[in-house]
């Protein structure tokens, strides 16, 4: 399509030059263009997804199974951007209870050869607080999408405090959120894998479901666990009350890449996403479908593309769907893509 040649020759002979975090903060100034109100109007009247693909999933209503992952919108400041551009839902963050700046630059890697990323940013974010008045504002609005607010665990907040942590954020955000993501799979934040092990999990998740009152609570996990962890955590979670898991994160393996080997060693520590991670992300979602009642919310995220990407997501299982890398390699119009051609494929048709 043009649009998707027009962006694709800004991004080989422009974009692609940047540093990846610096053309993230130009990227998020036109996403926040998008966002201000007149503009918002009518892009979304354009972009906005066909009434047949809405969903109803945490009691909620979403325009679309398809939605912008944690990890974009950090800081909870490109929300309305988002939506004007198709997306079904949002998930900001991850926020954490005490702000931190993350990782030393350069943090955040392209390998285009693989449409991946590699990012070790670290939680970068304002902190909890900061983005309870933003969020507060956005639900206000007559007209606003689905918002979810993942949550993670303070850098500088050791491990065996970490759920007193995570309650802090529980507690300021979960009135603010449409649901809440607790983060135990980020491989950027030293340790906080580690909670993602039984007898550490389920206190967690105890205390963030007690505090988060009425707030859907989904937990979010690694790819790198094995099929058996993933079946335990599944089961963990509908035991514990939880309304949903959300699989995967980003990985720590560096298996079946096109990029030279040499540029990825040299690149260093990160958790990959993109399109390498596709086929472990589908294989976990269906893990989980075996493992959770038909009615327990499942999100899909890692290595979505296409509308055939995400249709193959639904069609296996899952509840929703999130990307975010493709959308670095695909450019602004790439949700409404999708929820194009979801329609083309017939999901919804029935609506």
């Amino acid at each position: 399509m043009a649009e998707h040649k027009f962006y694709s020759f800004l991004f080989n002979s422009f974009l692609r030059r940047l540093d990846p975090e610096d053309a993230h903060h130009l990227g998020s100034i036109m996403v926040k263009a998008a966002g201000l109100p007149v503009v918002r109007s009518l892009k979304h009247e354009f972009l906005k997804p066909s009434r047949r693909l809405g969903v109803t999933a945490l009691g909620l209503h979403f325009d679309s199974p398809f939605g912008m992952a944690a990890g974009f919108d950090k800081n909870a400041s490109m929300i309305n951007g988002l939506y004007a551009m198709g997306f079904g839902h949002i998930e900001v963050g991850t926020l954490t209870a005490i702000a931190q700046p993350g990782n030393p630059r350069p943090r955040l890697f392209r390998l285009v050869a693989d449409h991946a990323l590699i990012n070790r940013m670290g939680f970068n974010n304002n902190g909890a607080a900061a983005a309870v008045s933003k969020l507060e504002r956005i639900r206000r609005q007559r007209h606003r999408p689905i918002v979810g607010v993942n949550i993670g665990k303070s850098r500088v907040v050791d491990v065996e405090n970490a759920i007193e942590d995570y309650l802090v954020g529980t507690k300021l955000l979960a009135p603010v959120a449409d649901y809440l993501v607790i983060n135990v799979s980020s491989p950027n934040t030293p340790g906080l894998r580690g909670l993602q092990e039984l007898d550490q999990l389920q206190p967690l998740l105890e205390a963030v479901r007690e505090a988060s009152g009425s707030t859907p609570l989904l937990v979010k996990i690694a790819p790198d666990l094995t099929d058996d962890e993933v079946t335990r955590i599944a089961q963990l979670a509908v035991k514990t009350g939880l309304n949903g898991i959300i699989a995967t994160n980003t990985t720590l393996s560096r298996e079946g890449l096109t990029t030279p080997s040499d540029q990825v060693e040299a690149i260093g520590a990160g958790g990959l996403s993109g399109a390498p991670l596709a086929q472990r992300s589908l294989a976990i979602l269906s893990v989980i479908r075996k493992a959770v009642p038909q009615d327990f919310c499942v999100i899909s995220v890692g290595g979505v593309d296409s509308g055939a990407d995400v249709h193959e997501r639904l069609q296996a299982g899952a509840t929703l769907v999130q990307g975010y890398s493709a959308f670095i390699y695909r450019g602004p119009l790439w949700a409404s893509r999708i929820n194009r051609d979801l329609r083309a494929l017939g999901y919804g048709a029935k609506a």
